[in-house]
């Protein structure tokens, strides 16, 4: 049985990058007074088997974390970054660990995934009429509760190397991205906006 976590939103998230290992431990240092905890995630994309998804510019993702929720399928649309913001359309639930397993090693599966409301939503939508894995990568997301902003601070690594990234999600993007940058400038970190998603830097094969 699937559980319901957020149906069509529009994610607004502040990505700021980080160029490299030691501005990451940079920030981690700094902000470890207020972590939370530490997510172990592995993130998989599904395209439709005619590339239904990606020819309307979305993208099926299936993570798995080691915290609650163990396991959830979302269906990301439409994305755009702009100087450090990005938008998104997501709908996301939970989704039983053994399904999502099952669904990952045989793409197929999703097909007769009746429970889950998203997969059902994807095979309608977009007229997808089998599925197929595209890869993934993992990413080590350390979360933390900083002046009233939920920050997560990630490491993710691709087959072709690291890339490291504090994200925000915030009703005031711009807000949010003033106080960060303040931050980050005050302690000398270097960083700039994020030009692409994490997505788009696994298609594409190569760091931004």
């Amino acid at each position: 049985m699937s559980h319901h976590i957020s149906k069509a939103l529009m994610e607004v998230e502040v990505k700021l990058r980080l160029p490299d290992a030691a501005a990451h431990g940079q920030v981690t240092t700094l902000l470890a007074p207020f972590h939370l905890g530490t997510h172990r995630q592995e993130n998989l994309f599904f395209d439709g088997s005619k590339s239904e998804l990606s020819a309307r510019r979305a993208a099926l993702r299936l993570r798995f974390s080691d915290r609650s929720p163990l396991c959830a399928v979302t269906l990301k649309a439409k994305a755009v970054l702009v100087d450090g913001v990005s938008r998104v359309e997501e709908d996301e639930e939970e989704m039983d660990p053994a399904v999502g397993r099952a669904c990952a090693a045989e793409p197929e599966k999703m097909m007769a995934a009746e429970e889950s409301r998203v997969l059902r939503r994807v095979r309608e939508e977009f007229g997808v009429l089998g599925f197929v894995g595209m890869g993934g990568f993992g990413n080590v997301r350390d979360v933390y509760d900083w002046k009233g902003l939920k920050l997560e601070v990630d490491e993710t690594k691709y087959e072709f190397g690291t890339c490291y990234e504090i994200e925000c999600e915030s009703a005031d993007p711009d807000g949010a991205k003033e106080k960060l940058e303040e931050f980050l400038k005050e302690n000398g970190v270097r960083y700039s906006y994020s030009q692409v998603s994490k997505f788009a830097t696994f298609r594409a094969g190569k760091l931004p």
